[in-house]
């Protein structure tokens, strides 16, 4: 796959990304849900921590702000490495399904880097109301933005028998995490490399035979 290709995945990712944050956030107040399909709604929530809304300052005794802007330089200098490695196997003519699935990797991680990066100063909060963007009183600043997602499939929702121990009674939903474009693009380059992984990652006599076969 050529680099152009490459870079027109991550343009139409990024785009359809910060599109679709960008209504929610200027359309939807917080936790406002639009039901789809019994199984797929619009949430809106934001992330300000890592994956399932983990933040650092639960295991660390720093506070919320500072592990934040810990957070957000790890997720940019995790972006520089993860675009560094597409450049790296797009020179070596590396396999096209690898070049694929990190092309994916890298456009979600950079959307998500763009709302931790920017968001915070651009906007305003979206508590009891709407948020404008480019707002005169933001909610943060540069580094401190929070993530936007509102994805929601839940495709089980439902209560646990009382016979069954420990659970009964109790709720039971799946799919429960709440997520974003940017996170698709990210767990479909992930999947693609698991379930492809032979395919993205050829053995050195494979590769010869390819190369010979085409020569």
């Amino acid at each position: 796959m050529s680099l152009k290709k490459s870079l027109l995945i991550i343009i139409l990712v990024l785009l359809a990304d910060q599109v679709s944050k960008i209504y929610i956030k200027t359309n939807f107040v917080y936790e406002q849900t639009e039901i789809i399909f019994s199984w797929f709604k619009i949430y809106f929530i934001e992330n300000s921590g890592a994956a399932w809304g983990t933040k650092l300052s639960d295991f660390l005794p720093i506070s919320e702000s500072t592990g934040k802007l810990i957070l957000t330089i790890f997720r940019i200098f995790a972006v520089f490495g993860i675009g560094y490695w597409l450049w790296d196997i797009i020179k070596k003519g590396s396999p096209k399904t690898l070049i694929f699935a990190v092309s994916l990797i890298f456009a979600g991680a950079l959307g998500n880097i763009i709302d931790s990066v920017f968001y915070g100063m651009i906007f305003d909060h979206s508590y009891g109301q709407v948020s404008t963007l480019f707002a005169d009183e933001p909610y943060g600043s540069l580094f401190h933005g929070r993530v936007v997602d509102m994805l929601y499939f839940p495709l089980i929702d439902t209560t646990w028998p009382d016979w069954v121990p420990s659970f009964g009674g109790q709720r039971f939903r799946f799919f429960e995490p709440v997520f974003n474009i940017a996170d698709t693009a990210i767990s479909t380059g992930v999947g693609i490399l698991i379930v492809f992984n032979k395919r993205a990652f050829p053995k050195k006599e494979e590769i010869q035979e390819t190369t010979d076969q085409n020569s």
